[in-house]
């Protein structure tokens, strides 16, 4: 695997960290199978860099979409034991220590990751009560979802996944919209990356970084910011009743460690995109590192969040 040209501060990045994957890496869980000659891939993130990102996500998730959500699950058809949740690419488990304490009633996580590791994490690391004092358990489920069908989601109440989106390809999408369709259970899909940044104080180029790193998320077939749109496009064509709303990362002096490895992932992919920017963006990089430990650097990283809420299976 090729790394990116070199930055100033570069061997600071945690492993795995930063904003868009590397060539060749994918998200730690896939929506198709390998080829039977492709060797298994390497998990692309590393348990510190979603640790160090967890306030920032639970901060920017769209509490919005909440209320709908929780309408819908608050009568499930033909369910008695609880809501049974499928959090997708679950990394150390963020998404449903955020969500499980917002929502009311027994509830069962069925955590999915290809990292071990991380499984192990979110399982103990996992909420044990509802918002109304409701009992939460879980199961890990290690592995790829190599053929995800509504099969595969029998019983589901609820898909969920974070920053998983834009990490995906325009088929992989619409496998994921078929199923959670297919099953008639809702989807909460956030902190899908929209391909715009702002930071403060501005810089000439801010736009060429942004423009090359939004080009190397595409790289490989993936759909990095073209993903929200068309997923939204892909759960309607199946009968979901989608809605959007944004969810930004706000990021100022109080973030000033995730700020700075995000930068740092966020020069690096533009750089390795379009080489050509090094001598540019390492001057560029060394004055936003330093104006960021100087909590003068404030950026705006924009997601949006989606949920699909599909009709209940059998017509209910």
């Amino acid at each position: 695997m090729s790394e990116p040209d070199s930055v100033p501060g570069e061997d600071a990045v945690i492993p795995g960290a930063g904003p868009a994957p590397r060539p060749g890496e994918r998200a730690t869980l896939r929506l198709r199978a390998d080829g039977p000659d492709e060797p298994e891939e390497p998990a692309r993130y590393a348990p510190e860099w979603l640790q160090l990102r967890e306030v920032a996500d639970a901060a920017a998730r769209a509490t919005e979409l909440l209320d709908p959500l929780r309408s819908r699950l608050a009568d499930p058809p033909g369910r008695d034991g609880g809501i049974v949740v499928h959090d997708l690419g679950c990394g150390t488990g963020s998404m449903g220590r955020w969500l499980a304490p917002r929502i009311d009633g027994a509830q069962h996580w069925i955590l999915h990751d290809r990292d071990p590791y991380l499984l192990h994490f979110a399982a103990v690391a996992s909420p044990h009560a509802a918002a109304d004092g409701s009992r939460v358990t879980v199961e890990t489920r290690r592995g790829d979802v190599a053929r995800l069908t509504p099969d595969a989601l029998i019983g589901a109440s609820l898909v969920t996944a974070s920053a998983l989106l834009d990490v995906l390809t325009e088929d992989e999408i619409d496998t994921l919209a078929a199923a959670c369709t297919g099953a008639g259970c809702p989807a909460l899909l956030t902190l899908s990356v929209v391909g715009r940044v702002d930071l403060t104080p501005a810089d000439p180029l801010d736009a060429e970084i942004a423009e090359a790193f939004n080009a190397h998320q595409r790289r490989t077939g993936l759909l990095g910011p073209d993903a929200l749109a068309v997923a939204c496009e892909s759960f309607a064509r199946h009968g979901a009743a989608v809605r959007v709303h944004p969810s930004p990362w706000r990021l100022g002096a109080d973030q000033r460690e995730l700020t700075a490895q995000w930068l740092r992932g966020w020069v690096g992919a533009a750089v390795e995109q379009r080489p050509e920017l090094k001598p540019r963006a390492e001057r560029y990089l060394a004055e936003r590192l330093e104006a960021c430990a100087a909590g003068e650097l404030t950026v705006v990283v924009h997601h949006s969040d989606l949920l699909a809420l599909s009709q209940p299976a059998g017509g209910a």
